[in-house]
């Protein structure tokens, strides 16, 4: 068992939630602070480079960036969620990455008053689901039995799906039956629905509504 563990975040963060999910499924208690995005204190900014959440205390250390955080977790703390042999975790750890990417575009869809923006990153995450459709097995997770640390990347990025259909249709996941059985079963995992606010929905439609982009 580590020290004391103290996740900082921010409420609507899916990077935050990653590490969030990760705990979770470790069993291990953990504090967690939340901070204002737009009003940082001088703490926080003393101990992140980045100014970014999240940030995991490990007693006296703090670790940044949500990748390095949860392989910290994965490899500190039973049970193991990255797979066994060398190949499939190097190529899990991509996934992780092509996770990223895929909120980066969301990001962009989320947020941007430029249609072309828009319409390039909606056709960006389209292709992306795509190949993540063609990688998935039967499931139910990532690898097939086992959850893994890519299904704790991909639950927060189903999650922004369940806000925008509240909004708009924007059919990127429409004909993806994989990809769909994936996202109905991340969402029913006790450690994916604790790591955010009840009222996480609303929130992030507020935040929609005062960025005013094209999906609003």
């Amino acid at each position: 068992m580590p020290n004391k563990l103290t996740l900082v975040s921010f409420d609507l963060c899916p990077y935050v939630q990653r590490a969030a999910i990760v705990l979770a499924e470790k069993g291990v208690p953990f504090a967690r602070v939340d901070i204002d995005l737009d009003n940082k204190p001088d703490w926080f900014l003393a101990i992140s480079p980045r100014g970014r959440v999240p940030l995991l205390r490990v007693g006296d250390d703090v670790l940044f960036e949500s990748a390095a955080i949860v392989e910290y977790l994965d490899e500190t703390l039973a049970p193991r969620l990255h797979p066994d042999d060398a190949v499939a975790r190097a190529r899990h750890r991509a996934w992780m990455d092509f996770g990223s990417a895929i909120l980066a575009d969301i990001w962009t869809v989320e947020t941007t008053a430029d249609r072309r923006a828009f319409t390039g990153a909606r056709a960006a995450l389209n292709e992306k689901f795509a190949r993540v459709e063609a990688e998935l097995g039967e499931g139910p997770w990532f690898a097939g039995a086992a959850f893994g640390l890519v299904d704790a990347v991909f639950a927060p990025v189903f999650r922004y799906f369940d806000t925008f259909d509240r909004i708009v249709d924007l059919g990127i996941l429409d004909g993806l039956p994989k990809v769909g059985r994936w996202r109905q079963a991340l969402a029913a995992r006790p450690s994916v629905r604790g790591a955010v606010v009840a009222d996480y929905g609303d929130r992030l439609e507020r935040f929609l509504e005062r960025r005013g982009g094209v999906l609003m």
